[in-house]
Formats: structure tokens, C-alpha cells, sequence
């Protein structure tokens, strides 16, 4: 029997700034030769290391918060405060990928002027961008990401300014999300991505009749499917 794929500790951070007409948040894409998520759109982050932990004892979710501001300054050149950000989510890599990670997803607020200097190694390209904006871009298919990275701004689609998104996220919940991913021949790509309450996380029967909660790859976008009467809550405020 193949050993289990040991699960790594990762953060990554949203990096929030506010303009004259809609907050925006910055964007930085993967080299495309790296071999997870490669050429992806994603938000600065890496794994945690050894001097993260260090610094933060035995405190895995500070050490996380240490990580996600390191990472964004050696991707981005931006220095967010770690105890200034609030914890947004988590998520944990599904069980049959190659790679897994507990990855903690943090959102933070930067200066309107903040300058951006990218790695040119694991980041090729960078953007700030309305989350309406990177919505578009991404169902145009110009603008390819993981799961976690849409639902992540989808969840930021219902503020008004850096500072709401960042102190709202704060009083918020943190969900605690470990998809299944699920092959089927008419997504593209391969896969859709199933969450706790829908009919086939367990099973894995995605065809089942009972309540839908998953996000699947629609012409080169994913879309977000919720049922009301599903045991679990949504990933973000349904509206």
C-alpha cells in the first residue's frame, strides 16, 4: 500500500487596498512551470518553515500567520502586519492528490500606494483588481484558479472597502473546508469538487438525487452550487 501523502502547513494572504471606486485586492500568477498550480492565478503564499514555527512556539495558526507575511514579501515585496489579518478560511488538500497542504487563507489591509516588486521565480506576473473584476476576467477564462482562490472571492464580493472586508472577516466564522475532488468526463478538466452536505462527498455518487454543495468547472470557470437544503452551511453568504 502506497504511504499517505503527508499533509504540509501553508498560508497564503489576500492583500486588500482601497481606491475612488471599489476596493481591490492583488493578484500574482504562478510561474507556469511550477508543478502545482502552475500558470494559476493565486494569492502570495507558501509553505510554513522552520523559523515561522520558531517564532511562533507551538502555535500552528500564528506560525501560519508568520508564513503568510513572509511570502508576501519575498513573491510580492509587500510586508502585511501577521497580527493585523484576519483569518478567512481553511482548507486542506483533498486525500488522493500527490500534493496536500492545511493551507490558512488570511485577508489584510495595505496602503493605497503600496508598491509591488515580484519574485520573477515562483511569480511571473502580477494585478490589482477588483473582486467583481477578477470575477469577469475568471468566467471569461482569462483568469484560470483553484477552488479555494473563487470561493475566497466570493466571499470578499460583499464588501464595500478594504477595512469592512478585513474587520467583517474577523467577526466572521472560519469554515474549515477538506473538498473531495470527484473525476467526471463532462467537467472540464476532469474533476469537480465536492463539500461537506452534498449527496456525493461521501460516496462519491455525483449523480445522485439529494442536495448539491460543490463547485464545478463550467468552460474553463468554476461555478459554486448550493442547496438550500443541504446539512451544511454555504461557503459564503448566499445572497
Amino acid at each position: 500500500m502506497n504511504e499517505p501523502v503527508k499533509v504540509r502547513p501553508a498560508s497564503t494572504v489576500v492583500l486588500l487596498r482601497d481606491t475612488h471606486d471599489a476596493p481591490e485586492l492583488l493578484m500574482v500568477r504562478r510561474n507556469r512551470a511550477l508543478a502545482f498550480a502552475g500558470g494559476f492565478w493565486v494569492f502570495p503564499g507558501g509553505a510554513v518553515d522552520d523559523l515561522d514555527r520558531q517564532r511562533a512556539g507551538d502555535d500552528e495558526e500564528l506560525a501560519a500567520r508568520f508564513a503568510a507575511a513572509r511570502e508576501a514579501e519575498e513573491e510580492a515585496g509587500v510586508a502585511p502586519d501577521p497580527a493585523a489579518m484576519a483569518l478567512v478560511s481553511h482548507w486542506t488538500t483533498p486525500i488522493p492528490e500527490r500534493k496536500r497542504f492545511s493551507t490558512w487563507i488570511y485577508a489584510a489591509q495595505v496602503p493605497a500606494d503600496t508598491l509591488v516588486t515580484i519574485d520573477g521565480s515562483e511569480i511571473h506576473d502580477f494585478q490589482w483588481c477588483s473582486v467583481a473584476a477578477a470575477l469577469e476576467a475568471h468566467r471569461a477564462g482569462d483568469l484560470p484558479m483553484m477552488p479555494p482562490t473563487y470561493i475566497t472571492l466570493c466571499a470578499l464580493a460583499r464588501y464595500a472597502s478594504a477595512d469592512e472586508a478585513v474587520c467583517g472577516e474577523r467577526e466572521s466564522p472560519c469554515p474549515r473546508v477538506m473538498p473531495t475532488m470527484v473525476p467526471r468526463e463532462e467537467a472540464e478538466g476532469g474533476f469537480l469538487t465536492l463539500y461537506p452536505g452534498d449527496v456525493g462527498y461521501e460516496g462519491g455518487d455525483v449523480e445522485a438525487q439529494g442536495p448539491r454543495h460543490r463547485t464545478v468547472l463550467v468552460d474553463g470557470s468554476w461555478q459554486y452550487e448550493y442547496d438550500c437544503n443541504c446539512d451544511s452551511l454555504p461557503l459564503y453568504p448566499i445572497t
